[in-house]
């Protein structure tokens, strides 16, 4: 299994942690979460929410945020929750469906995380961190190295930033090196 410092910030490394993405956590994966364990904060910032949601249930951002603050707070079933009612009033957001993917990867649902980083970026193909947590949900979860790695590849030959090239580089490597069976040739250098 990669260190979690193998991972791109807001990737998730297999067995655990919480997603970061361009912020916290929009389309993230596991990583570290935004507040340590929640904490108080995290308590007053979901009570809040509620409120908020209970006043306007048609209100995207809220229902975000509430299933940001469980997410922070580690109460997965209730981020999914959450992040399924914003997706009901917005289904094509790629962070929305990275982070509840984040969330089903962690209540052990990889099917069903798996089917959300897909689908975040065939909504948004440029979205890299939902296709590089596919990858991750292949190798680690699946056990279908050559998925993975086909994946991974799809990553080092679109990205544009260069960002998440170089962690599929370094986890296809790893992958290797644990003695998976390589599913496609090694990859050229990242980002090429």
């Amino acid at each position: 299994m990669p260190p979690p410092g193998a991972m791109p910030p807001g990737a998730m490394p297999p067995g655990g942690g919480m997603p970061q993405g361009g912020g916290m956590p929009p389309g993230g994966m596991v990583g570290a979460p935004n507040v340590p364990g929640g904490g108080a904060g995290a308590d007053q910032r979901i009570a809040i929410a509620k409120q908020l949601v209970a006043q306007n249930p048609k209100d995207v951002q809220a229902w975000i945020s509430l299933g940001n603050d469980y997410f922070d707070s580690r109460q997965f079933q209730p981020a999914v929750d959450a992040y399924a009612n914003a997706l009901a009033l917005d289904p094509k957001n790629p962070d929305v469906l990275t982070d509840q993917g984040v969330m089903y990867r962690e209540l052990g649902q990889y099917d069903k995380a798996l089917a959300n980083f897909l689908k975040a970026n065939e909504v948004a193909p440029t979205h890299m961190q939902s296709l590089f947590n596919a990858g991750v949900v292949y190798a680690y979860d699946k056990k279908d190295a050559k998925k993975a790695e086909e994946t991974w590849l799809k990553v080092i030959a679109n990205d544009k930033s260069g960002r998440f090239a170089a962690q599929a580089g370094q986890a296809i490597a790893e992958l290797r090196q644990r003695g998976a069976p390589p599913g496609v040739p090694a990859p050229g250098a990242p980002g090429k």
